[in-house]
């Protein structure tokens, strides 16, 4: 594994240890982003990109800072054997998220980034000098599903367009609907009869109401 590329965003912050970011390229074909450089003690030195590390609360379950001394979720305070030690005894804060596991891994990495460092504050003397480390963020990489346009829920337009409108029956031939029908008990010979008989006979004066009574 080699690393084809190192890409340097300089920081010029008085008085911070912080130098650059960077990003490094291994093969073609593998980026790692947010590395830092970093003036030391002893000259610069490279830290991989990390996380801060969370704990639950014990009382609602929140995750928080380990620096946090109260939850931001519940207020409750929260217990100190959360805090994670490392090897010297210190406490751990943060977690590589990627990182040599080996130091031979290490120690190329971190001569390859430091060489492209000095290069990197050399070229950023030209008046026209501009930092390639953001290009990556230039959307090179979109994924053809994201430019869809968004779907639209069908429910949600049919449940507001229909409050708009006053409810209406159902529209067709009341005969077959059976909107205006008289409501019939099951089992009811006479009723179904009279629902059988033609609608001239229910109109005129001889089959309708009061038939008989003159």
């Amino acid at each position: 594994m080699h690393i084809t590329e190192v890409r340097i965003k300089l920081m010029d912050e008085p008085g911070e240890r912080l130098r650059a970011f960077c990003s490094i390229t291994f093969d073609d074909c593998f980026v790692v982003r947010d590395l830092k450089i970093i003036e030391g003690t002893s000259g610069l030195f490279v830290a991989m990109p990390s996380r801060k590390l969370t704990a639950h609360c014990g009382k609602c379950g929140m995750k928080n800072h380990l620096r946090a001394h109260y939850c931001n979720q519940c207020g409750g305070r929260l217990n100190e054997s959360r805090v994670i030690k490392d090897a010297d005894g210190r406490t751990k804060l943060y977690a590589d998220i990627a990182h040599p596991i080996n130091s031979s891994c290490r120690e190329m990495i971190q001569n390859h980034v430091v060489e492209e460092y000095h290069q990197e504050v050399e070229r950023a003397k030209s008046p026209d000098y501009v930092s390639r480390y953001d290009e990556y963020d230039a959307g090179d990489f979109v994924d053809a599903d994201e430019t869809e346009a968004p779907i639209r829920r069908f429910d949600e337009s049919h449940r507001t367009a229909a409050s708009n409108k006053p409810h209406h029956p159902p529209q067709g031939d009341p005969a077959r609907t059976g909107v205006g029908r008289p409501h019939i008990a099951p089992g009811d010979t006479r009723s179904n009869a009279y629902l059988d008989e033609p609608t001239e006979r229910r109109g005129n004066g001889t089959g309708g109401f009061g038939a008989g009574i003159f």
